[in-house]
């Protein structure tokens, strides 16, 4: 037992709460105009480094107990294994809702620590004095979050505040009968990670979506800092960088998310709009509303309530979503959302605490706020800033309306009320019915806002008013030469799109495709407009650029990948696949039932099911399941022949070797026409927490991506069953009658090797050699075989998963020449895919990509601009 560790982390947690405690009421007596106010700010800021060393050491002390496989404690048994690689135990230490909490509270320390450096630093007399009621706010936000991991009980009322992590086994399961016979007893291993998780995406986005969901809160506290010390103004500017680099954290960490969805989970696309999903898409897009309005307030000092409103309602969103996955709320709607450890209560006072606290703060001080009687010029960048960020809003509401509905009727039920409101039996076509036209609004918006500026800067340029109404107009004026109207932004779009649409051969003529091209194709028009002036020397001003060329790029990304999708795996031969009411009719189109070494034409592509492989840690790609023996409850097998992979033996036969058994690979082998092979590998997990489940194998290429998942397969983890045993004596040339297929008996050959047995030099083997002909007429060499060790007869059977035969050779009898033969059938291996094309998806990664850097360039130039 390592009771120590374990007593380390929770009193370090302990810590952690009081502390935070302790520096938020020294930061409020810090914020009054008193004498003291200095000696209260300097003994804030030490409970605070307090509070951020105890936080270090409960997340040390957590990550000792997993790394060092102490399974005497919940934490460690219940996430992690002896069989994880190094790499994923790190993984294990936020699989859970008190890890992940910590890693929000981690980062959240490590955030205050660089505000208290950034105050310290500043000898700005105006940003010094938002130190105080800034971290105020960051220290309540700590003692909150450190409750949530406290796991205290209150004696007398029976209440337990928080979940502590480092629980032990027996407190958890209290109700195991092996306690009585072994009170110290502890597993040998843990349950493991869940293996969907285990995918190098979940070992760095959820810290980055953690970091994300910590940094909204600065910008929050700014604003209530602002409020609270009626310094209305002074809050934009420190808080602006923030706002900046929490969009491009959180955004990296959402994209992260969608990419490991695409890569693992086979829904056939990177967003399913599921509850959990939703949860941190809308903070997210309210986040970057928010930073619009930001910079327009910058500009021309305007929208300073309305920029109020959404840093409070970005931060009140990230604890709504928080409840909703936490609280078990949403009960069966998301496979992500977390389950109730009886905290949903506690979740609940702290989304009200701080939704009412900041809301009640900012209407009384709302009259006071200042608003600007400037009218903002229909001309200006800032109006169609301002109208971009307002349909954003609109947006995140549409989403958030619809994601609430388990709320809403949790809400009534507390008031006897049933409600037969339901999320949409089709959430992806539900959302994306709004979301697609939110979208087409929200770039062109962008690209007016662009065009003006780009105009402006123009202007500046030249410095005629006159040539600023041409430019300000161009592209909407008839009165035009030739050459004038065919390089004006409208016309190179139209043009753009024609070529667009011909060159990628779309057949399928969508209107609504066509106008959510046109609009990215506009709006990537004008933001290279504007680079090409901006690149004049001002490249810091580039990234709100090239943050809207890679929306638009993601837009069209988007399109052309799910709008233009082909299904490869057509069912042509009217087979009816599923005959079950609760699968969609036209699964048995899209699917394709293949049997193992059976081509079969799809679309442009010979596509044959090779068999099934698993993975090695040690060697690179798959191998053949047959090459080894699976230890049971193991990570090991034993090699049953050489493992050799381009000419280097990684094992020989008989070695022992690592591998990831709860994952089985399917190989899928793709012809093309001109005669280039691909193989695929989808993939079916064994997954006791979350039932067998299967990944895509993806074969990216320039122009397209061929998608494909596993739909129907037998599961690696059933037994086989086997047709009762039937004998067919036969001599050497005659005709064996196999269920379907024919068979002929070549005769048998002596071999001195027989897996698994030592022969020695009295000892005698012989091996039969059969030929199956299936349907086609092709020949499957069976090889049962037949062997004297000390005088004991032994028989070794051969068997076939592509025919679904067992064959031994059961007898021989050398008066009569006749060869005995015991046969077994079963089901044929075969596989159920669906196969798609995705065209152009890389525009949507090259676009991920250019908003991240633009993003990036913007925050830069924000924190550079806030010194």
């Amino acid at each position: 037992m390592h009771y120590w560790i374990g007593n380390t982390g929770h009193l370090a947690i302990l810590t952690s709460f009081i502390t935070a405690l302790v520096a938020t009421f020294a930061y409020v007596k810090a914020s009054q105009n008193t004498l003291e106010a200095s000696s209260w700010q300097r003994f804030a800021r030490y409970s605070f480094y307090a509070h951020a060393v105890a936080v270090v050491t409960v997340v040390v002390s957590l990550y000792w107990i997993i790394y060092n496989h102490y399974y005497e404690y919940h934490y460690a048994w219940d996430n992690s294994s002896r069989s994880l690689p190094a790499y994923y135990v790190i993984s294990s230490f936020w699989q859970d809702q008190e890890g992940s909490f910590l890693l929000w509270i981690f980062w959240l320390a490590m955030i205050g620590l660089t505000l208290i450096a950034y105050f310290g630093k500043s000898k700005n007399e105006g940003k010094v004095r938002f130190e105080a009621p800034t971290m105020a706010v960051f220290g309540l936000v700590q003692a909150f979050l450190c409750s949530m991991i406290l796991g205290v009980v209150i004696p007398g009322l029976e209440m337990k505040i928080g979940s502590s992590p480092f629980l032990l086994l027996r407190e958890a399961h209290p109700e195991w009968p092996v306690w009585a016979l072994k009170p110290n007893f502890i597993p040998e291993d843990g349950n493991g990670l869940n293996p969907l998780l285990q995918n190098p995406w979940m070992v760095i986005h959820p810290p980055t979506l953690f970091l994300g969901y910590a940094l909204t809160l600065v910008p929050f506290a700014f604003c209530i800092a602002g409020l609270w010390r009626k310094e209305y103004k002074s809050w934009i500017k420190p808080a602006l960088p923030w706002t900046a680099l929490g969009s491009l954290i959180l955004g990296v960490g959402i994209m992260m998310g969608a990419i490991w969805a695409y890569e693992t989970l086979n829904f056939g696309g990177y967003w399913n709009w599921d509850p959990v999903e939703n949860g941190i898409y809308v903070p997210w897009l309210v986040l970057v509303a928010a930073l619009h309005t930001l910079i327009i307030y910058q500009t021309n000092k305007s929208t300073l309530k309305i920029s109020s409103i959404l840093i409070i309602a970005q931060f009140i969103l990230i604890l709504y979503a928080t409840f909703m996955t936490r609280s078990g709320i949403l009960g069966n709607a998301s496979v992500h959302s977390f389950t109730d450890l009886g905290l949903s209560g506690q979740l609940l006072i702290y989304l009200l605490t701080f939704t009412v606290g900041a809301i009640a703060l900012l209407a009384w001080r709302w009259k006071d706020i200042p608003s600007s009687d400037k009218e903002i010029s229909t001309y200006s960048r800032e109006f169609w800033i301002f109208c971009g960020a307002t349909v954003i809003c609109l947006a995140a509401f549409q989403v958030i309306a619809t994601t609430s509905i388990p709320v809403y009727n949790a809400l009534v039920a507390n008031f006897g009320i049933k409600s037969n409101l339901a999320l949409p039996a089709d959430q992806v076509k539900h959302y994306t019915d709004f979301q697609l036209w939110f979208f087409v609004v929200i770039v062109i918006l962008n690209a007016i806002g662009q065009y003006f500026w780009w105009g402006k800067v123009k202007t500046e340029q030249k410095a005629t008013a006159v040539e600023n109404e041409v430019l300000v107009t161009r592209g909407m004026s008839f009165n035009l030469g030739p050459w004038e109207v065919f390089s004006t932004p409208l016309m190179i779009t139209l043009m753009l799109t024609a070529i667009l649409l011909v060159a990628m051969q779309m057949g399928a003529w969508n209107w609504v495709y066509i106008v959510l091209l046109l609009a990215a194709v506009f709006s990537l028009v004008i933001n290279f407009s504007t680079i090409l002036t901006v690149l004049k020397g001002k490249w810091q001003l580039s990234g709100g650029a090239v943050s809207h060329i890679g929306v638009a790029l993601m837009l069209v990304g988007i399109l052309f990948s799910s709008g233009y999708s082909k299904i490869v795996s057509q069912n042509k031969s009217g087979l009816i696949i599923f005959n079950s009411k609760e699968v969609d009719t036209k699964e048995n189109v899209e699917n394709q039932l293949l049997w193992m070494n059976q081509p079969q034409q799809l679309d442009k592509y010979l596509v044959t099911y090779k068999g099934q492989f698993i993975e090695a840690r040690d060697v690179p790609g798959y191998l053949p399941k047959s090459s080894v023996e699976l230890i049971e409850n193991d990570f090991h097998a034993v090699a049953k022949q050489d493992i050799v992979k381009d000419g280097k033996t990684y094992h020989k036969k008989g070695d022992t070797l690592a591998v990831f058994p709860e994952n089985t690979y399917y190989e899928v082998e793709y012809r093309q026409q001109d005669g280039k092979i691909f193989s695929l590998y989808p993939r079916v997990q064994v997954n006791p927490r979350m039932g067998n489940a299967v990944s895509p194998s993806i074969r990216h290429e320039l122009t397209r991506d061929v998608y494909t998942h596993i739909t129907d397969a037998p599961m690696p983890n059933q037994e086989k069953q086997w047709s009762p045993t039937e004998t067919q004596s036969v001599s050497v040339g005659d005709t064996l009658i196999l269920n379907d297929y024919v068979a002929i008996f070549r005769g048998i050959e002596p071999i001195r090797q027989v897996d698994g047995i030592e022969l020695g030099p009295q000892d005698a083997a012989v091996q039969a050699q059969i030929d199956v002909f299936d349907k086609s007429g092709r020949s499957v060499p069976i090889k049962p075989t037949y062997f004297i060790k000390d005088r004991t007869v032994g028989l070794k059977a051969a068997t076939s998963d592509e025919l679904g035969l067992r064959i031994q050779l059961a007898q021989i009898d050398p008066k009569t020449g006749l060869f005995s033969f015991n046969i077994n059938t079963t089901q044929r291996d075969y596989i159920v895919m669906k196969a798609i094309e995705k065209p152009h998806i890389n525009l949507l990664w090259i676009g991920t990509g250019l908003l991240v850097v633009g993003m990036f360039l913007s925050t830069t130039r924000r924190f550079k601009e806030s010194k």
